[in-house]
């Protein structure tokens, strides 16, 4: 890459990244005046949280056959103009059934980006693949954190919480504009291997499912953080902020670990780290609450944000090919966001049941626990001998 084309290429990474969660982490703290104002049950309202994700998943699945028909240039646009229009509706319209559909809508725009920028990655960034997976992360989870902290400001000052769902739509209109301004992304691919091939493979699947449930407790906070510390008697702002705070860890070990794996081959040390930091915090939040609530956001935060990048990193570890990593990249999201959606409904669910989060948090820990055992299967040499087929 020329120079020029480099910043822009790094440019765009931040820029896409930062559009993709806002639809999520926006809801988060300002889900008890939603609530008020639509009537939505705990478990009915995690659906605005969850459809997205469900959306993530499907999309990815049939992310090749997006990429083989628009290719990356318009497949990136549809996804921005579709989260513009979703965060518009939510400023113009205040009913449950609509807020449900710009769920849809949102995370089926979100989808559609995710499903192609791995490929984009893998292709223009070749030899700075994890550097580029962790600046891609790392906007990811900020856009999240900048949501959660901004959105009650914006409500506060508009004295609607409509408006802090709808002002996402400018860095969406400002990214749509970048990207089309800037010639970046490939064209449409002819030759598409079938992303069924992959129901086929057992590490594929392994791939996914690991990606899923490593980064599963990341929707159950987004959705869930503010409310768990709101019923313990914190205000919206000092919860939201809270979900901020975890961001920022997010962002720097999203940045922080790709950096280090860069280093070597082998990334089962560093998910190793990832996933015990993780496993603190969540013990935390369920022995230990209101005694250091920042740390254990820090640590939940910085392990999350490390397993996102890691795992793609591994996924795409598995392929040479940028095309065909990019497949096995969407195959491998697909199933995992689909895992992922289940965990804020399930939060929401135990949270009816039980009437607290605890056991959620227990749930959380324990599926941690048992993805540090699963780490240990990932040795380079099951894949970096040859590819693995999907």
């Amino acid at each position: 890459m020329t120079l020029n084309k480099s910043l822009a290429g790094w440019g765009l990474l931040v820029v896409l990244g930062l559009n993709l969660r806002p639809i999520l982490s926006s809801i988060s703290p300002l889900l008890g005046e939603i609530r008020l104002a639509t009537g939505l049950s705990f478990q009915s309202s995690a659906l605005l949280t969850s459809l997205p994700v469900v959306c993530m998943g499907l999309v990815a699945l049939v992310g090749i056959r997006v990429e083989a028909q628009l290719g990356e240039r318009r497949g990136i646009a549809l996804g921005l103009m579709m989260i513009l229009l979703a965060c518009l509706a939510r400023w113009l319209l205040a009913q449950a059934p609509a807020l449900l559909a710009t769920a849809l809508l949102g995370g089926a725009g979100v989808a559609l980006i995710q499903a192609l920028v791995p490929a984009m990655i893998k292709r223009q960034f070749h030899q700075r693949v994890p550097l580029a997976m962790g600046v891609y992360s790392a906007s990811l989870m900020g856009g999240g954190g900048l949501a959660a902290l901004l959105s009650p400001l914006v409500a506060s000052h508009f004295q609607h919480w409509q408006a802090g769902l709808g002002i996402w739509l400018l860095p969406a209109l400002g990214a749509l504009l970048l990207w089309a301004w800037l010639p970046l992304g490939a064209a449409k691919n002819l030759q598409v291997t079938a992303p069924l091939q992959g129901l086929r493979n057992r590490r594929a699947w392994l791939l996914a499912l690991y990606f899923g449930l490593v980064n599963c407790g990341y929707m159950s906070m987004v959705a869930w953080l503010p409310a768990y510390y709101q019923q313990l008697g914190w205000g919206v702002l000092p919860s939201g902020s809270l979900l901020a705070f975890m961001t920022i860890f997010q962002v720097i070990a999203a940045l922080l670990m790709p950096a280090l794996a860069q280093r070597g081959i082998d990334r089962r040390p560093l998910l190793t780290i990832s996933l015990l930091a993780q496993t603190v915090g969540y013990l935390g939040l369920l022995l230990a609450p209101l005694q250091y609530p920042h740390l254990w956001v820090a640590l939940v935060g910085f392990g999350l944000g490390a397993c996102f990048a890691l795992s793609l990193l591994l996924t795409l570890d598995h392929r040479r090919d940028p095309r065909e990593a990019g497949q096995l990249a969407a195959f491998v999201q697909g199933v995992g966001f689909l895992i992922n959606a289940v965990s804020p409904w399930m939060t929401g669910w135990l949270r009816e049941l039980t009437g607290s989060f605890v056991s959620a948090w227990v749930v959380l820990t324990v599926t941690v626990i048992a993805m540090l055992v699963v780490t240990r299967v990932f040795s380079p040499a099951t894949y970096r001998s040859a590819a693995v087929p999907t």
